[in-house]
């Protein structure tokens, strides 16, 4: 079994909800932690968190600030965080990363688990929730460099992944929606 990184991006200002999405809480958790803590569950190991927009505060709300990864130029888009969690990976012994996003609530461990089950270093995968393409992607280590000389702006790898023959889409519509959170109202009720 490869060893499966978690890469949770979490660096957005939240403009649509009106502040950084980590910050938000559902059931008395913060969504940076409810992500991490699915990433943790599902055993990805090691979790690197990109922050960006209220960092400081972020930071704060986490178990461990060695995973913290700042992008600097976080405000440039999702490519910047992408770009500075994959290479913060390139340091440690992962040959898999789970890519995740800090509003996806709908998202579990077992999700994560099903997306990332027997990959390796030339693994492109992502879910997908009743047909519609979704997070977690799962990156095999052999695409890092690729993917992060790529990412910019808001789009992240969705241009690299476009087309790929070699993309494994994993239905996960049964074990959850993969329903971003754009607005308050968005939130699960």
């Amino acid at each position: 079994m490869a060893d499966v990184a978690g890469l949770l991006l979490a660096a957005g200002a939240g403009r649509r909800f009106g502040g950084p999405k980590a910050l938000a809480v559902l059931d008395g958790e913060p969504f940076v932690v409810r992500a991490l803590r699915v990433l943790a569950d599902a055993g990805c190991a090691p979790v690197r968190v990109v922050l960006g927009a209220s960092a400081a505060e972020v930071r704060v709300l986490l178990p461990d600030s060695d995973a913290v990864v700042v992008a600097e130029d976080w405000e440039s888009g999702m490519g910047a965080s992408l770009r500075a969690g994959l290479n913060a990976l390139e340091t440690t012994s992962a040959e898999v990363a789970v890519v995740h996003l800090v509003d996806l609530p709908g998202v579990g461990p077992e999700v994560v688990r099903r997306v990332a089950a027997g990959a390796d270093t030339g693994t492109v995968a992502r879910a997908a929730y009743d047909g519609v393409p979704g997070h977690p992607v799962v990156l095999g280590r052999r695409w890092w460099p690729e993917i992060a000389s790529g990412a910019s702006g808001d789009k992240g790898a969705r241009d690299w992944l476009k087309g790929r023959p070699d993309l494994r889409i994993v239905e996960c519509g049964d074990l959850g929606t993969g329903r971003d959170v754009d607005r308050r109202e968005d939130l699960p009720h």
